[in-house]
């Protein structure tokens, strides 16, 4: 029984310390992985990735960036929620990435 227990625990720091040296998820810390509302977006983006934002989110997040009137968004092939709204008088198409990057074009 104890022996077992020894094995065990071995493995348990073995394992732990494998894991403690893999690589980050994201090597750029300066570039995280979801953006904050107030955060400026990745010079990439709109960047293609499986989106989780839900519509209502995707909206909430271009009205955060000061869009108004947010309509016709569309989750595109590559995961870019796209869709048209207003800034400063004119209508613009926007884009939210899988990163919550707000685009305007």
């Amino acid at each position: 029984m104890h022996k077992h227990l020894a094995i065990l625990a071995a493995a348990s720091l073995l394992a732990t310390g494998a894991i403690a040296q893999q690589a980050p998820a994201n090597p750029d810390a300066k570039t995280p992985a979801v953006s904050s509302p107030n955060s400026a977006p990745n010079p990439g983006a709109p960047a293609a990735g499986a989106n989780s934002f839900t519509e209502g989110q995707a909206k909430s997040r271009i009205e955060d960036k000061g869009f108004t009137n947010v309509s016709a968004l569309r989750k595109d092939d590559a995961g870019v929620w796209r869709g048209t709204a207003m800034q400063g008088g004119k209508t613009v198409n926007v884009s939210v990435d899988f990163q919550g990057n707000v685009v305007a074009n």
